[in-house]
């Protein structure tokens, strides 16, 4: 069997083994099993590629599978990996195990979270290792569908509400998406034969530049609605602030990135000359997005309101960049798809963790953590640091390469939005120092939290293993940043 095939088989065995479980240690004990066999497999993927480039490899895609599956309209299950999508898998293994472990203790109805958890990874999965438009936008919807009643059944404060807004705004954008999609495949060919391969509409260069026109912004606004394209980003901070930390963690630090990776292998990929005459619109709408997102989070008093304005203007860094079309800046997009993945599911567990015990997200109702837990404290200082772009951790080493990417563009125009994009750092560091310095130091605000009680060893586990993570990505992204580039070369012509 196909190796790529397993991160879909394994999920769905896992479904069918959620189904006699009678209580909550069984069904974490599959959970777990299921979430480190696929980090296991990403690893085990990641390995074989280098050994592929290593031997010499040069194809586009590497591990490359493909069966009809609706002949009529030419529609395959086809898939295949390149470095980017080897690092979005590896991305989604590790939230998965952290996520699992963070969410130990979930209740009511282990079981059927557990397993709408599991189907929306299938979808994550599948959408990643997709080389049919088709089947991606079939895993797409398979992992947008489990949202609703994952929030509106186990969230908190205007869960259905959030639930409602979020599916809503991005079923709409799907539409948008679907339009776009069949617009490339009744263009993918000069000759009427149609298809839904990435790799066969790129290679036929049949789409024509008028039709393009209409098909690109389509495409990068249904996907961009994902990514929290300003104005379509307003179910982000409802979304995060009423789902329960697993799924913030998963839907903040994995399923927003679908968005980028979707511009990056169909908008940019196969309509590159509307790209390059259209992206002026898009660089406003993401410029906005950045700063509108990092200012927004400045206001807010709840910690995952604050998170989830800041996820607005990190994901609207990607975005941003992948608008930039030259190696550098697109290097950076995607760096900043792991870096912002990590820290911010990281963010969601710690915040998960806090409100668990304190019983409040209202930093004005908390103080003095640092001395009643510190673990939990230090871990949040080290999310902070990430986010408002420290040396050594990952968010320093992704921004920097976005900022330089896109100033690398000559023209006033880039080079005015780049300077507005960087300015959103000051603001960053605002919100951050001011949550740590408030809810972290100072006096104690209620007395009953002087007898909270610190991380167990399953919290331990979630929060050491994204902390490693972001920083080795700090200290060592060399390895990262080559992997990158290397596939971009059939992107960036």
């Amino acid at each position: 069997m196909n190796i790529l095939s397993l991160f879909v088989l394994i999920p769905a065995l896992m479904l069918i083994a959620f189904i006699p479980c009678r209580n909550i240690k069984q069904v974490r004990t599959i959970g777990v099993i299921g979430a480190v066999a696929e980090l296991i497999l990403a690893l085990v993927l990641l390995f074989m590629f280098f050994q592929e480039r290593g031997a010499g490899n040069t194809a586009e895609m590497l591990f490359t599978y493909d069966k009809v599956w609706f002949e009529a309209l030419n529609i395959h299950y086809a898939i295949g990996v390149d470095g980017i999508s080897v690092l979005m898998i590896l991305l989604t293994a590790v939230i998965l195990v952290t996520g699992t472990f963070a969410s130990w203790n979930m209740n009511p109805l282990p079981k059927d979270f557990f397993m709408w958890l599991t189907l929306l990874s299938i979808g994550v999965y599948g959408f990643f290792i997709s080389l049919d438009m088709f089947t991606m936008f079939f895993f797409y919807e398979i992992a947008l569908i489990p949202m609703y009643l994952l929030i509106g059944l186990w969230g908190t404060g205007k869960k259905e509400y959030s639930a409602m807004k979020l599916t809503l705004m991005l079923m709409g954008g799907s539409a948008f998406l679907a339009v776009g999609i069949f617009g490339i495949y009744f263009n993918s060919s000069a000759t009427g034969d149609y298809t839904f391969n990435i790799l066969e509409v790129a290679a036929n260069n049949a789409i024509p530049v008028a039709v393009q026109y209409w098909i690109f912004p389509l495409t990068f606004l249904g996907f961009g609605v994902l990514g929290a394209l300003f104005p379509f980003h307003t179910w982000s901070p409802d979304g995060h602030a009423s789902a329960p930390t697993a799924v913030s963690m998963l839907h903040a630090g994995v399923l927003m990135k679908l968005g980028g990776y979707g511009c990056f292998r169909i908008a940019m990929r196969l309509m590159p000359e509307a790209a390059d005459e259209l992206s002026w619109i898009f660089i406003i709408l993401t410029g906005i997005s950045v700063i509108y997102g990092a200012l927004g989070a400045i206001s807010q008093t709840d910690l995952k309101y604050i998170n989830a304005y800041s996820s607005v203007s990190h994901c609207g860094l990607v975005l941003f960049a992948i608008l930039m079309m030259n190696q550098t800046a697109m290097t950076g997009a995607v760096m900043q798809m792991l870096s912002h993945g990590l820290m911010t599911a990281l963010f969601f567990a710690l915040i998960g963790m806090i409100y668990g015990r304190t019983h409040t997200r209202d930093i004005r109702e908390m103080g003095g953590l640092m001395k009643i837990m510190p673990f939990l404290s230090v871990c949040y200082v080290v999310a902070g640091m990430a986010s408002l772009g420290l040396p050594g951790l990952s968010g320093f080493v992704a921004e920097m390469t976005i900022f330089v990417g896109s100033f690398e563009h000559a023209d006033m125009f880039h080079r005015v939005f780049t300077i507005i994009a960087i300015s959103s750092i000051v603001a960053t560091a605002v919100y951050i120092l001011k949550v740590v310095g408030k809810i972290l130091y100072g006096p104690v605000q209620d007395p009953h939290h002087l007898e909270l009680t610190d991380a167990v060893w399953h919290e331990k586990i979630a929060t050491v293993g994204l902390i490693i993570c972001v920083a080795g990505m700090g200290l060592f992204p060399g390895w990262i940043s080559n992997l990158i580039s290397s596939s971009l070369g059939y992107l960036i012509k």
